[in-house]
């Protein structure tokens, strides 16, 4: 492998009961607590809670086997809202563990505390509150 550079534009914010809004595509997704204010139909975000990549993002997000640990960190009043930016599947892989050693959300495990692939940076655009706009990550040292 070799040092990359990766542009992911993260699209709109959507709440668990328009989930069904969301395109089926291959990406990145991040999970997070927010608030709808239906008054003025606007969504606060509050935290970031879990990062994922799958190839129907849509369809991953409605049926993950996570869904009751993401839940834990949902305070009274407020939801679980997405947003998600499209990826090649060729590269997700890298580029979710770039963001979840960078941002540690607390319902990821996995690439938390270690970065296996090579120097990755990563330009964030769009919907993408408690993300970092642009950062770069290196490999970690391996335990032998």
């Amino acid at each position: 492998m070799a040092e990359m550079t990766f542009n992911i534009n993260f699209d709109g914010y959507w709440r668990e009961k328009n989930i069904d809004g969301i395109q089926l595509k291959s990406g990145i997704y991040c999970v997070y607590e927010c608030t709808y204010n239906s008054k003025e139909e606007t969504i606060s975000v509050y935290r970031l809670i879990y990062i994922g990549e799958a190839n129907n993002i849509r369809d991953r997000i409605k049926n993950h086997d996570k869904r009751d640990r993401w839940e834990k960190y949902v305070r009274d009043g407020n939801e679980l809202c997405f947003s998600f930016g499209e990826m090649k599947a060729e590269h997700r892989n890298r580029v979710e563990a770039a963001f979840i050693f960078k941002h540690k959300p607390p319902a990821n495990e996995e690439y938390k505390e270690a970065f296996p692939f090579d120097t990755t940076t990563i330009n964030v655009t769009g919907k993408s509150t408690g993300l970092y706009s642009i950062f770069s990550v290196r490999t970690t040292p391996r335990d032998y």
